[in-house]
């Protein structure tokens, strides 16, 4: 089924499957969904309960579309489950238990057989190598270890290519700086906000970031925009690309970049199949090419498979470029549950960072703070002015993006321009959403 690598493939030590026809790809994925499915059913009850309680079996599933069948899996369902309740293998089967930090609820924990791991790392080597990091360079990975999936997800997958890994992990800003000064990596691998925050600084040290050994950035675990690529590939001189991935699903690497085209991420759909349905009625299954919230079914995982999995990221999928026959994602424009709804009017983070990077003046750094004083929700963006923005500017700055925003967005806000520094750094996910109204 897999086509014959040409000599430039074979160089480049892509996968077969790499190559492979969208033909051969969507046969090959019916018969893994077939047997996920299959899978599932026998060994995890819930996967049992939901799909008798909607009336279907894995023998209903003969073709790619019989999957809209199958009832959806979401978030709950793993903390329903907890700690270990959808595992399909005993636990001397499982090499290794990530969870999420349950901040929000009971945490959600997901396994791993070493079969499991050894996919996680091809895919996200495939990851890297598409986004233009090369055996044996020096790969500073600044996510964080631990339970979060993305630190020893990304270690695994530079390993896996054959690179020189330096595991810093999140935090201690300084120290990050001074390793990359000391040990000239040539790649980095963290979150977008992350790496904006050892850029200012570096800045605020009297470094320049362009002059660092950095040539590309993979960077990844949060929505970010072209405007918010642009502002790193100036201030680091470096090849921004984008990677996805999800614990529930695997953890980063489902998808990844081309640094030669940035267009998007290619999805690995020779061990996931993606659906994009509409986010707010989840009967109906759009079309490449529409907007909607993705979702995605695992076709290869053994401790934790996961079926037509909500993922709440909202996007849409796109012909392959880089390569032809997988699909890529859109960039993600917001979470369907980080929406927020003012006086009507939908409106996400990723809006507003699009907007403020286009005012000369107004930084990348940006909060946004819900409030209900009255009758009436209020919206108040904070966000700093840059180091040669003086008052005035900043003053006629938050006039534009207010202008703007009721363009673009059909909102009304107050804009708080804050003082360089005046709002917390990420050192990981950043948080830009703070809702202030009380129950």
């Amino acid at each position: 089924m897999t086509e014959t690598l040409s000599t430039t493939d074979a160089t480049l030590g892509l996968d077969p499957e790499e190559t492979m026809s969208r033909d051969q790809i969507e046969a090959l994925q019916l018969k893994r969904l077939q047997d996920t499915v299959a899978y599932a059913y026998d060994r995890v009850p819930l996967y049992r309960e939901k799909y008798d309680a909607a009336g279907v079996r894995p023998s209903d599933l003969k073709d790619l579309s019989d999957l809209a069948k199958f009832p959806y899996t979401d978030k709950e369902d793993l903390r329903r489950s907890y700690p270990f309740g959808m595992f399909a293998v005993p636990q001397e089967q499982v090499a290794r238990i990530h969870a999420s930090s349950g901040t929000t609820g009971r945490a959600t924990v997901v396994g791993y057989t070493q079969q499991d791991l050894d996919d996680w790392a091809k895919l996200g080597a495939r990851c890297l190598r598409i986004a233009g990091v090369t055996p044996g360079m020096k790969v500073h990975n600044a996510y964080g270890y631990g339970l979060f999936t993305g630190g020893l997800g990304a270690h695994g997958a530079a390993e896996r290519l054959g690179t020189t890994v330096i595991p810093m992990s999140g935090g201690q800003t300084e120290k990050q700086i001074t390793l990359i000064q000391d040990f000239q990596p040539d790649a980095i691998l963290c979150t977008p906000t992350y790496l904006l925050t050892i850029g200012d600084a570096m800045q605020r040290a009297g470094l320049d970031p362009r002059k660092t050994s950095l040539k590309v950035g993979v960077l990844g675990a949060e929505p970010w925009t072209e405007e918010m690529r642009h502002e790193l590939e100036e201030m680091f001189a470096i090849d921004a690309c984008d990677i996805y991935g999800l614990s529930e699903v695997m953890g980063p690497g489902v998808a990844g970049e081309s640094g030669q085209t940035k267009d998007g991420c290619h999805i690995w759909e020779d061990h996931f199949r993606p659906e994009i349905v509409d986010a707010f009625d989840d009967t109906k299954v759009l079309g490449d090419g529409e907007h909607g919230e993705i979702v995605f079914t695992a076709l290869t995982k053994q401790a934790l498979p996961i079926i037509r999995y909500r993922t709440h990221d909202l996007t849409r999928l796109l012909p392959g470029t880089a390569r032809p026959g997988h699909r890529r994602m859109g960039r993600i424009t917001g979470r369907s549950d980080d929406m927020i709804i003012l006086r009507g009017v939908n409106l996400f983070p990723s809006q507003i960072e699009e907007l403020a990077l286009t005012v000369a003046g107004l930084s990348p750094h940006f909060q946004l703070e819900i409030t209900r004083p009255g009758r009436m929700d209020e919206l108040a963006v904070k966000i700093e002015r840059r180091d040669d923005c003086t008052t005035d500017r900043a003053l006629a700055a938050a006039g534009e993006l207010q202008k703007l925003i009721k363009i673009h967005v059909g909102s009304s806000c107050r804009i708080d321009v804050m003082d360089p520094e005046a709002l917390p750094r990420s050192v990981g996910k950043l948080k830009r959403i703070h809702d202030l109204r009380t129950p």
